[in-house]
């Protein structure tokens, strides 16, 4: 397939994998992946079992904007209730909650932890840029099997690249939901390949070393 053929994607079966799908649409659920990471990654991970991991949950909650209040929400989902007295024997580590309790707590935690990384978008631009290192790019190509056998380019390989200076607006573009500035940005992301650029307009798979 030519690298012209990128145009009229599907034509010749390439849509027949649901995984082959536009660069920009893989970017983005990358850049969705690399939120999760940070999310979990950069969490408490001592079990919400061990008196450490309990009492770091609790002085999270309570110390965060919005922290009483998603607790509340997870207690009252699980059936229970806690006064304040209940919740500074908790944070303090001095009463063991019982386990559907603690299941909250850890929800409320999470829940909590999730809402504040999302709604600080900075955090993502900085972790992508790295100090302007940038951030290690995987692109997968698409998987020729479904593609007519006298079409199938099966010497695409697999790409690696360091890419720097598009994550702010990447990110930006991530959370205003505008897929065409998405789009622009895997455009200025493939045009650092070579000759077969083009070969990468529709990808099965981006992975980020962040």
């Amino acid at each position: 397939m030519s690298t012209d053929g990128w145009k009229n994607f599907g034509r010749y079966g390439a849509d027949r994998d649901r995984g082959n799908v536009h660069g920009k649409i893989a970017l983005g659920r990358a850049l969705e992946d690399a939120v999760e990471r940070m999310i979990i990654d950069g969490g408490i991970k001592s079990p919400p079992s061990t008196r450490r991991g309990l009492t770091a949950r609790m002085r999270y909650l309570m110390t965060h904007k919005g922290g009483h209040q998603a607790l509340a929400d997870a207690l009252a989902d699980a059936g229970s209730t806690a006064n304040p007295a209940t919740l500074r024997a908790w944070k303090n580590g001095t009463r063991t909650p019982r386990r559907v309790n603690t299941e909250a707590i850890d929800t409320a935690y999470w829940t909590l932890r999730a809402r504040n990384v999302l709604a600080n978008p900075q955090l993502l631009k900085d972790h992508l840029n790295n100090a302007g290192r940038g951030t290690r790019m995987e692109i997968h190509p698409i998987n020729q099997q479904v593609v007519d056998e006298p079409r199938r380019r099966d010497n695409i390989r697999l790409r690696s690249l360091q890419v720097r200076y598009v994550w702010d607006d990447a990110v930006d573009a991530l959370t205003t939901g505008d897929i065409g500035k998405m789009e622009e940005i895997w455009d200025d992301v493939i045009a650092d390949l070579d000759s077969d650029w083009g070969a990468y307009t529709y990808v099965s798979h981006i992975g980020l070393g962040a």
